[in-house]
């Protein structure tokens, strides 16, 4: 039977001993990953000559509300699809699941600008939608209302439709490895399928639930394109116009550092709804994904299908087919060798950001597990905060400090051999690298850490007592059950990567383009027929690992 417990042990909460070396690392990492972030509220003590006086007073208020309500907006419903969706797949059978399970990924693929460019250029005034409906019924401007996709509401779904997946997959991962055990007593007491959803299986996936929702609350922040196009002003289109239009890096910096105390505020309460104590699965009980689904037929596994169907479509299947219409009818004259190297690129560059961040994620989040203390919590703390941070803040935040050991070294080699090193980290592959790790660490910590809050204590401690060490517990324990959670930190990580754009930009190695950049250029430029080509390649490239992802998690022992 699943069993609840305390995250530390009495035992292990009373013990005092000098920081190991996990805490040590742990403590190093962090501080590594928090520099550019520091680099940049650094810039907060720098007098501002009135710029931030004149942004409280005026737009910073909006910028605030917006951003709060976007936020909220957009968990509300990513949830709602997330949760809804990850319950149907791994709790019943009906036709059409095997398809479903994996499809319902998809919308990860869909970097957010261009499916905000596909639905405003089919919703708004002039576009196909409105002009048949004018056509029609022969309408004039002021005879009929239409909802604006230009707006925050509009905003809020727009990135929803693309966010949802980290709610899903996380959810679907913890309903499949729940003991059956007590769902099926409280069917036995009286509960109906529902009553048994909201009562058990629901508080028992929480922990997965409020990191997923955790992820799509801090992309949303952080999220730049969707908002820029939409016309909706938040912190984060507030600090690219304060920096870069405006010429106020100071004040800019100063709104970074509010959503900096944003997301410090958001991470703690994400700490709170998880709370101390977690469920785990019995080892030896019978999980959702071993037993039998519930089937279902007839119009109850029709509207299963289509409340699965929905957020595919409206995330993938349509803006996917408008990008191959323009792909088909104009597409990229570049089309040839050169998007060879994009997609090479591309690639490279999120395969290794997914072995990088994986590594750091599964040391930060088990030497948490080693170490609860307030020192190693308020580390992972730290190093969560950049994945909220917009890409070029930490781009600009990695520049100041690599620049400055670059002129450093340069300086001192020039003095002591008459040798000039020049740049060698500033528009390096490290720095890059080093912008991905600030960037997306969060969503490597939080994935494995929900996976480690379903693993017993007991089996730590039964490890210890045949005498292995830490280390060696990881590796023979811990790697087997949490390959699972893994799998989903590595398709989040490559997901991200693949569509990352303003950091790329920033801090790549000169002449290095990848398949976002080139899409976002054509794409701002109102180029979309010619961004589709691009676009459909960041797609189909994320197709794959989508797929394996989804059959290893269908196979109980990926669990």
């Amino acid at each position: 039977m699943a069993t609840t417990h305390d995250t530390l042990s009495s035992t292990a909460r009373s013990r005092r001993f000098r920081p190991g070396g996990w805490t040590l690392g742990a403590l190093v990492i962090a501080a590594f990953i928090a520099l550019p972030i520091l680099a940049v509220v650094a810039q907060v003590f720098l007098p501002s000559d009135g710029a931030w006086a004149h942004l409280a007073s005026t737009v910073l208020p909006l910028y605030l509300r917006n951003s709060l309500f976007l936020v909220m907006l957009t968990i509300a419903l990513a949830a709602a699809m997330g949760v809804g969706a990850g319950w149907l797949i791994a709790g019943f059978e009906f036709r059409g699941r095997g398809v479903l399970q994996w499809a319902l990924m998809l919308p990860m693929t869909m970097p957010g600008y261009v499916i905000a460019y596909v639905y405003y250029e089919t919703f708004t005034f002039a576009g196909p939608v409105q002009s048949a409906l004018r056509a029609l019924f022969g309408w004039g401007r002021r005879d009929y209302w239409f909802p604006d996709i230009a707006s925050l509401p509009g905003a809020a779904i727009m990135l929803a439709l693309v966010l949802y997946p980290y709610v899903y997959l996380l959810a679907r991962a913890a309903f499949a490895t729940q003991s059956l055990h007590l769902i099926e007593a409280a069917r036995a007491l009286g509960q109906s399928a529902r009553g048994a959803f909201f009562r058990v299986a629901l508080p028992m996936a929480r922990p997965a639930i409020v990191a997923g929702c955790a992820f799509v609350g801090m992309e949303t922040l952080a999220d730049f394109g969707t908002v820029q196009h939409l016309g909706v002003q938040t912190l984060t289109s507030g600090i690219f116009r304060t920096w870069f239009a405006r010429g106020e890096p100071v004040a800019a910096a100063q709104i970074a550092a509010l959503l900096i105390g944003l997301v410090g505020v958001a991470l703690v309460l994400e700490r709170l709804l998880r709370g101390s104590r977690r469920y785990v699965g019995d080892p030896g009980g019978q999980s959702a994904s071993a037993a039998a689904r519930r089937p279902l037929t007839g119009w109850r596994a029709a509207i299963v299908m289509g409340l699965c169907a929905f957020p595919i479509v409206a995330g993938f299947v349509f803006p996917f087919a408008d990008l191959a219409r323009r792909a088909f009818l104009v597409g990229d004259p570049m089309w040839g060798p050169r998007f060879y190297a994009f997609a090479g690129n591309s690639l490279m560059l999120a395969a290794l950001a997914a072995l990088v961040l994986l590594t750091l994620g599964v040391f930060l989040a088990y030497a948490r597990r080693l170490d609860g203390g307030p020192a190693v919590r308020g580390a992972l703390g730290v190093a969560g905060i950049g994945y909220a941070m917009p890409g070029a803040v930490i781009a600009v935040g990695i520049l100041l400090p690599l620049s400055w050991v670059d002129r450093s070294l340069d300086a001192w080699m020039r003095e002591t051999f008459d040798i000039s090193t020049g740049l060698l980290l500033t528009g390096s592959y490290f720095g890059l690298i080093f912008a991905y790790a600030v960037r997306f660490l969060a969503i490597s910590l939080n994935t494995i850490e929900a996976s480690l809050q379903r693993i017993p204590p007991s089996l730590d401690e039964a490890a210890r007592g045949l005498g292995s060490g830490p280390a060696r517990t990881l590796a023979t324990v811990h790697f087997p059950l949490l390959r699972g959670g893994l799998l989903s930190a590595a398709i989040f990580i490559f997901a991200d990567v693949l569509k990352e754009l303003p950091a790329t930009l920033i801090v790549r190695p000169f002449n290095l383009d990848t398949l976002a950049i080139r899409t976002y250029r054509l794409a701002s430029d109102g180029r979309l027929d010619e961004a589709s080509t691009s676009a459909m390649l960041i797609v189909a490239i994320g197709i794959i690992p989508v797929i394996l992802l989804s059959r290893a998690m269908d196979n109980p022992s990926a669990h």
